[in-house]
């Protein structure tokens, strides 16, 4: 009788495919489970079982990489909650965010790295209020310090236009953004979200006062003086002695969106008895601080700048700007970046902290 052939071993069948295309460790267990009754049987699959070892070691070791690559991110970028804190609204992704959506983050942090955070209703209280969402251009991508000038200029501009009688902000909001960081740049994620946020004292109710909710005269007001305190906002972050062109450059933008304030200051002092004499006042100042915003951009030395910035700064004061707003019916609470500004100046945008989503 002819002796039968030694059979051939089920576990180092099974051992490719489960390590290559179902679950690595198991294939790895099978894999060796093979070898060893392969040894003590005298089995068939030997060459099955040695190749269902390498495959689902291979595997295995990926699936090890890939988890600590990527679940770690994933789940901070998540935004969940720290254990035991309750966070108020639903889960959402931050795209999925409109102008006048409101929300909340764990612990109030906004400048957190995230993409997901928690959607509550404006009349709650929240820590955030979204201002405009923009796709920015395409192409490549244009480095962390000229994408947070751009986020930065953008979403002043148009927080000015969401809450555009900027006095009438409680002194805890801030603007912050959330923009794409390198990585989610190249896979396509170029949206810009702008915020409100009030994240040490939970707001409730909107903070919208855009165009719709105010009269033409005060939006005509309110735009060019918002203008102006944007340009002044935008000093450069070296000091002018390490790049005296940039604050020349700053110096004439200044220059320019003033011009814009004084002529509408000469609109409002014949538009009514009511803004006459204080418009008439504020455009004395402005018109002062131009000439000195002008010698400054064309100033030799940095000191000559210097000279004439202060000279600018000075020639404006809050309590013009005060009486207008009143003659305007705005909000005449100087706020807290006014207070505190150097020499108690009437420009300014008071820039605060802003959040990258990196």
């Amino acid at each position: 009788m002819t002796p039968l052939p030694p059979a051939l071993n089920g576990f180092a069948v099974a051992s490719l495919p489960v390590g290559l295309l179902c679950l690595p460790p198991l294939g790895l267990v099978f894999a060796v489970v093979a070898l060893v009754r392969i040894s003590r049987r005298g089995d068939r699959g030997r060459a099955l079982a040695v190749v269902g070892l390498v495959v689902s070691l291979a595997m295995s070791a990926a699936l090890v990489y890939a988890t600590g690559r990527y679940a770690d991110p994933f789940l901070q970028r998540l935004g969940s909650a720290p254990a035991g804190r309750h966070v108020e609204g639903r889960l959402t992704d931050l795209d999925q965010l409109q102008s006048g959506d409101c929300f909340n983050v764990p612990g109030g942090d906004l400048l957190a790295e995230r993409t997901h955070v928690y959607a509550t209703k404006c009349a709650d209280a929240h820590h955030a209020e979204v201002t405009f969402v923009e796709i920015m251009d395409d192409g490549v991508f244009p480095g962390a310090e000229r994408l947070k000038r751009e986020a930065t200029d953008t979403c002043w501009k148009w927080q000015d236009e969401f809450a555009m009688d900027s006095w009438a902000l409680p002194d805890h909001a801030d603007m912050y953004y959330f923009a794409p960081s390198p990585d989610a740049w190249h896979v396509g994620d170029r949206r810009l979200v702008c915020v409100i946020g009030t994240p040490g004292e939970g707001h409730r109710g909107t903070l919208r006062n855009d165009e719709g909710n105010l009269r033409p005269d005060q939006v005509t007001f309110l735009r060019a003086m918002n203008g102006a305190d944007r340009a002044v906002g935008r000093e450069p972050e070296a000091d002018v002695d390490g790049a005296p062109a940039e604050h020349r450059t700053w110096a004439r933008e200044v220059e320019v969106a003033l011009g814009a304030e004084a002529r509408m200051l000469e609109a409002a002092s014949t538009a009514s008895a009511q803004t006459a004499a204080p418009a008439a006042a504020r455009l004395k100042e402005v018109e002062a601080a131009r000439e000195e915003w002008r010698r400054a951009g064309q100033a030799s030395t940095p000191d000559r700048f210097e000279q004439a910035r202060e000279r600018a700064l000075g020639a404006v004061s809050v309590a013009t700007q005060k009486a207008l707003r009143g003659a305007y019916g705005l909000s005449t609470d100087v706020p807290d970046w006014l207070r505190t500004g150097p020499g108690d100046a009437g420009g300014g945008s008071g820039n605060g902290p802003s959040s990258e989503r990196v």
